[in-house]
C-alpha cells in the first residue's frame, strides 16, 4: 500500500541564485556589445569593476532574501535584474551617441533600488501589518500626488506637472503614491467586499452598488481626473483609476464595476480633453501623426514619428546593439526607451523583453492566488497590475496604440522615481510570495499587536486545505500508529 503525501514546498535558494548568475551575464554582454558595437575595442573601462561591484552586491541580496524570505519565489528578483541590467546597457549606447554620462546616476540608483528591495523584505516581516494603515496610506497618496502643484517645489517637464526638485534632485511622487494607493484600495476593498458586491439593485441582470458604496469609486474617478486637469499627466490618472476599477472587479466579481468605471473614465477623459489644451494636442498627435501639418507643427507628431521609423528600420531581428541610430529619437533613453530597443534588438528581442515583463506579473498574480488572507490576494493582484498596465501605457503611447503619456517604462527607462519605486514593489511582491509559498505549519505568527485589527482569512479565502479525514482513514492512522 502506498500513502499519497504532498510535495513540500521548495525554498529556491539554487534556482533563484543560478538566474542571478544568468541575468546578470547577459546584462554584462549586452553592456560589451554596445562598447564592441560602437567602435570600441577590448573590455569597456573599469568593466571588470563594474562586474565585481555588481556581483557582490547581486550576491549579498540574494543571501538577504533567502536569509529572511526562504520561500520567496525564485524568478521575481532575477527577472527584475535582467531588464533593468539591458536598461543599463542601451542607456550607455545613447550616452556614447550622444556623449552624455547618462548611466552613471542610473548605475548608482539601481544599486540604492536592490538595497531598498533588501530593506523592505527584512523590515516588512508580515505584509498584513499594512492593513492597519489603510487611511494613511489615502492620505499619504494624496499629498505625494499634490506635491507638484506647490509653488517652488513643483516644475512643469514637456506641458506635465509631475515633477518636484529638491537640493537640485528631481522625483517624481506619484510613482510612489502608487504603492500607496494600491494598499488602500486592496485595505478598503477588503473590508467593504460583501457590499460592494452583494447590496444594491439589480439592472439589466448586472448588479449595481447602492449609492453609499458608489461614493468611493466616484472619488477616485474625480481624484483621476483632478490630476489630469491640473497636472496634464494622462497616464498616471489612467493608471490610478485603472488599477482602482481592476481591483474592484478582483474583488467583487462583478461585470457592473468594469461597465461603471469604463464609462466614467470616457466620459472624464472626453471632458478634459475638450477642456486642457494640452490633452487635446496629444490627441490630436495620436490620430494624425502622420499629417504634415502635425508633423512640422511645435509640439507636433516628429518625435512620435521618429519612434516608429526607428523601429521599422529595426525590422524583425534589429541592427544589433550599437550599429543603429536610436539617438534620433527624442528621449531616447527614457519615454522612447522602447523605440531604441525595437530598432537594435528587433520585434523578436522586444517581444522577448515584453515576455519578461509577463513573467513577473504573472508570478506576482499566483502569489495573490495562493495568499491566504483576501487583503494579501488584492494588494498582490494590484501591484502586478499596475506593472502590467504601466507597460500597456507605454508600449501603446510609442506604438501608437494609445496617445502619448509620460509614464516610463519599469526598469528599463532612464530616471530615478521609476526604479527605485518598481524595485520596491518588487521587494513587497518578494514578501508576500514567501509567505503564499510557506508551508502552513511554518508559518511564524507575528506579535498579537502588530495585527490588530485584522480579521482572520475567511474560508473562502484560504489557501489549498486538506481533504477531510474519513473514518477508514482514521482506522488507517491508528494502524500506523500500532505497528
Amino acid at each position: 500500500m502506498s500513502v499519497v503525501t504532498s510535495a513540500p514546498a521548495r525554498k529556491g535558494r539554487l534556482p533563484e541564485l543560478l538566474l542571478l548568475v544568468l541575468a546578470l551575464a547577459t546584462g554584462l554582454l549586452a553592456y560589451f556589445l554596445v562598447h564592441i558595437g560602437t567602435g570600441g575595442t577590448g573590455l569597456p573601462d573599469r568593466f571588470p569593476m563594474i562586474a565585481g561591484i555588481s556581483a557582490a552586491v547581486v550576491l549579498v541580496a540574494h543571501l538577504a532574501i533567502r536569509w529572511t524570505a526562504p520561500y520567496a519565489d525564485p524568478i521575481l528578483f532575477p527577472s527584475a535584474l535582467l531588464l533593468n541590467g539591458l536598461g543599463l546597457a542601451m542607456i550607455y549606447r545613447i550616452d556614447v551617441a550622444d556623449e552624455t554620462n547618462a548611466v552613471k546616476s542610473q548605475l548608482q540608483l539601481t544599486a540604492v533600488s536592490i538595497v531598498l528591495m533588501m530593506v523592505t523584505v527584512l523590515v516588512l516581516r508580515n505584509h498584513r501589518i499594512l492593513r492597519n494603515y489603510m487611511w494613511v496610506s489615502l492620505v499619504a497618496g494624496i499629498l505625494l500626488l499634490l506635491l507638484p502643484l506647490v509653488p517652488g517645489l513643483g516644475r512643469a517637464v514637456y506641458g506635465a506637472r509631475i515633477w518636484i526638485s529638491i537640493a537640485g534632485f528631481s522625483f517624481q511622487p506619484a510613482e510612489l503614491a502608487k504603492i500607496f494607493f494600491a494598499v488602500f484600495f486592496a485595505a478598503y476593498l477588503a473590508q467593504e467586499r460583501d457590499n460592494l458586491s452583494l447590496a444594491g439593485p439589480k439592472i439589466l441582470g448586472m448588479r449595481f452598488p447602492k449609492l453609499r458604496h458608489f461614493l468611493p469609486i466616484l472619488l477616485a474617478w474625480g481624484l483621476s481626473m483632478g490630476v489630469l486637469a491640473f497636472q496634464k499627466d494622462f497616464g498616471t490618472a489612467l493608471l490610478f483609476f485603472g488599477m482602482f476599477v481592476a481591483l474592484l472587479y478582483v474583488a467583487t466579481e462583478r461585470i457592473s464595476w468594469l461597465v461603471i468605471g469604463g464609462v466614467l473614465a470616457a466620459g472624464g477623459i472626453f471632458a478634459i480633453v475638450q477642456m486642457v489644451p494640452h490633452i487635446q494636442a496629444r490627441f490630436v498627435v495620436w490620430l494624425r501623426a502622420l499629417d504634415p501639418d502635425v508633423y512640422d507643427a511645435q509640439y507636433g507628431s516628429y518625435q512620435l514619428v521618429q519612434g516608429l521609423f526607428g523601429m521599422a528600420s529595426g525590422g524583425l531581428f534589429g541592427t544589433g546593439f550599437g550599429e543603429g541610430y536610436p539617438s534620433k529619437s527624442f528621449a531616447a533613453n527614457s519615454d522612447f526607451i522602447i523605440a531604441s530597443f525595437g530598432e537594435e534588438i528587433g520585434l523578436t528581442g522586444l517581444l522577448a523583453l515584453l515576455a519578461v515583463y509577463l513573467i513577473i506579473v504573472m508570478r506576482g498574480i499566483r502569489t495573490a492566488v495562493h495568499l491566504r488572507d483576501g487583503f494579501g490576494k488584492l494588494l498582490a493582484t494590484g501591484l502586478s497590475f499596475t506593472i502590467a498596465l504601466q507597460c500597456f501605457i507605454v508600449v501603446g503611447g510609442v506604438t501608437r496604440l494609445i496617445p502619448l503619456t509620460g509614464l516610463a517604462m519599469p526598469f528599463l527607462a532612464h530616471g530615478g522615481s521609476a526604479l527605485l519605486t518598481n524595485w520596491i514593489v518588487i521587494g513587497l511582491l518578494l514578501r508576500m510570495s514567501d509567505a503564499s509559498r510557506r508551508p502552513a505549519n511554518t508559518d511564524p505568527l507575528p506579535p498579537k499587536e502588530m495585527l490588530e485589527g485584522i480579521d482572520e482569512a475567511s474560508p473562502d479565502e484560504e489557501g489549498p486545505v486538506e481533504p477531510e479525514e474519513t473514518e477508514s482513514d482514521s482506522q488507517l492512522t491508528e494502524v500506523v500508529r500500532i505497528k
